[in-house]
């Protein structure tokens, strides 16, 4: 059986006074203490916080700094290398290599292949010396293992540009290159009989 007691409510004087005893309780030592440790434990975030802020500026910058110097060398490297089109798709990197040796030092042979590891047809041959592209354009409409080759110049990528000038797709006009779409084609009969 529960007892419930019923106790008279506290006049508006007896609330003040049992806040101001509650005020007086809070003077105590040891809540004064945890006060001071909690505004020595926010102090502290705030500093933390301020150094994480620096940390990531001097990051963002750092990577800035790297961003800029990998673009610089990927920007040399494509000014010492050719791009060769027409590659047989039997021919091997060091096929590349032998015939472009006479041109100057072969670095690198870059044959492209698709997502079966089949060859796309291009490659790159990168050289250690920049007037070797000129030597190696020359060798334009020359035959590897029996098909001209096309070579070229190398050129860098530049984000954000499209093909073509205009973006979307490379202005080509309509859709599907140029074509009328399949809705729109002329017919050379007439589908409901004569």
């Amino acid at each position: 059986v529960a007892v419930h007691t019923i106790m008279p409510r506290a006049t508006k004087k007896q609330a003040d006074e049992m806040d101001a005893e509650m005020d007086t309780e809070a003077e105590d030592p040891e809540i004064e203490a945890m006060q001071r440790r909690l505004k020595e434990m926010e102090d502290e975030a705030a500093k933390l916080k301020d150094e994480h802020e620096k940390v990531d500026d001097a990051m963002a910058s750092e990577e800035g700094k790297n961003a800029e110097e990998e673009a610089a060398k990927k920007q040399e490297a494509d000014a010492r290398s050719v791009f060769v089109g027409q590659v047989d798709y039997a021919s091997t990197p060091e096929d590349l290599a032998n015939a472009f040796s006479g041109c100057g030092t072969v670095n690198r042979v870059t044959i492209l292949q698709d997502k079966f590891d089949n060859p796309k047809g291009f490659a790159y041959v990168e050289f250690l010396e920049p007037d070797a592209v000129s030597n190696a354009i020359l060798l334009d409409g020359t035959e590897i293992r029996g098909r001209k080759i096309k070579v070229s110049a190398k050129r860098t990528n530049v984000p954000g540009m499209k093909a073509g000038g205009r973006g979307g797709r490379g202005g080509r006009g309509r859709g599907r290159g140029g074509r009328m779409p399949m809705m729109m084609m002329m017919m050379p009969y007439s589908p409901y009989g004569r």
